[in-house]
């Protein structure tokens, strides 16, 4: 019986079309994948309008929105309808994945040379042009979860081709039946993630950073950021009724949930939030809390507006530029928990509760890290101290001598 030959597809002489594009809308699903004639794609409309309604925000159908459109470019690159998909498409996507370049709109500039590379102050890696793994895992879940939609619509292929890896083993095999049945297995295609340590930022190195800042607006944010480890999107959420300055508190939305917590700030941030104040002048309540300056085309010049998470990341930039690093806000999330993680008065719960993780696996499989420098000094005295007890012991007994006469001579063990 002859076998089935699978033809291998070239991946590469493959190269993605500028087939369609996201866009945001006026209307519930607030970001949609809509063809070349601008035209809503129908299947990923539907399922984009399900995952709205089961509470998902505006952030998470915009990125489910774009892996949506980069699995439609591929279906047209290799030719294969959306509901005749299988396992093969998606594991060729993730080798092409592998080897291709993001697409950018511009071409690097000064960033040429750091693409890729780890930053010697800073310790962390820039950004490369290649696909991240986490890229590609977070794209096989948006993927299997859309045609797991339009599995129980009675709709798309049988088989989900976004394939579970179980090992063989029959799924939910030893099932409680009083218990729900669960899935199991993990995603066959799914690049292995290697495990990286939080971007803790040495006291010296904040220092310098806070230094090159240049107004007390950015000092205000960083140093909210530092004392509680809130999020950017968090904190660009503050209004002025969400501080409470008897407390020292500011309240936050988190992130995902829309939770609203509380949480403390050093008398320090609220030193530089005052001073901040002060410059801008009025703010009502309801107001958000930071403003920018920035030119519009309507003939006026600079025109106050919310600073959004644009404008917070250039100042980064320019505070990178000026020192030679590649920090991010996201660094200050990492300081600030490491920091509360190391805190001998300070509980794993408490580090827990105000970063806003769900689960403390959470907190302490990410945070629970010992400091290298410190476990290097360590290691070192340790070295130090065996070269000198192996320096106060006598020389070993020449062959021959009798370690009992010795110690009677000497009136001790010669070892």
């Amino acid at each position: 019986m002859a076998g089935f030959v699978e033809s291998e597809r070239d991946l590469g002489l493959i190269r993605l079309p500028r087939w369609g594009r996201v866009v945001q809308a006026a209307d519930v699903v607030p970001w949609q994948v809509v063809d070349p004639d601008g035209r809503p794609v129908e299947p990923v409309q539907r399922f984009l309008r399900d995952f709205v309604a089961q509470g998902n925000r505006p952030g998470s159908v915009r990125s489910y929105a774009y892996v949506l459109l980069r699995w439609w470019r591929w279906l047209v690159a290799v030719g294969v309808d959306w509901d005749k998909a299988t396992s093969s498409e998606v594991r060729d996507l993730v080798l092409w994945l592998g080897q291709a370049a993001k697409p950018r709109n511009s071409p690097r500039t000064t960033s040429i040379g750091t693409a890729g590379t780890v930053n010697p102050k800073s310790r962390k890696r820039y950004l490369g042009d290649q696909y991240e793994p986490r890229t590609v895992r977070h794209g096989n879940a948006v993927v299997r979860s859309f045609y797991q939609f339009w599995i129980e619509l009675g709709g798309g292929p049988l088989v989900n081709p976004v394939v579970l890896d179980r090992g063989g083993r029959r799924p939910n095999a030893h099932h409680n039946p009083l218990e729900p049945f669960r899935a199991e297995g993990r995603l066959r295609y799914n690049p292995k993630v290697p495990k990286r340590k939080p971007r803790e930022m040495p006291d010296e190195r904040w220092n310098e950073l806070f230094a090159a800042l240049r107004s007390n607006r950015d000092r205000a944010i960083l140093a909210v950021a530092v004392s509680n480890g809130a999020r950017a999107s968090e904190l660009l959420g503050l209004r002025g009724v969400d501080l409470d300055w008897g407390e020292q508190l500011v309240r936050v939305f988190r992130k995902g949930t829309d939770a609203e917590q509380w949480l403390p700030a050093s008398s320090e941030a609220f030193v530089w939030i005052r001073l901040y104040l002060a410059e801008l002048g009025s703010l009502e309540q309801n107001e958000p809390l930071w403003w920018t300056l920035r030119r519009r085309d309507h003939g006026d010049g600079l025109r106050r507006q919310p600073m959004n998470y644009e404008a917070l990341r250039a100042v980064f930039r320019r505070v990178n530029v000026l020192l030679g690093t590649n920090y991010s806000m996201h660094d200050l999330r990492h300081t600030a928990a490491i920091r509360m993680s190391r805190d001998e008065a300070l509980s794993m719960r408490d580090v827990q509760t105000i970063l806003g993780h769900v689960h403390l696996s959470t907190t302490a499989d990410v945070y629970l890290v010992e400091d290298e420098a410190q476990v290097v000094r360590r290691v070192q005295q340790h070295l130090v101290d065996r070269e000198q007890n192996a320096q106060q012991l006598p020389p070993p007994m020449a062959v021959g001598y009798d370690d009992g006469d010795l110690s009677v001579l000497f009136g001790g063990r010669s070892q």
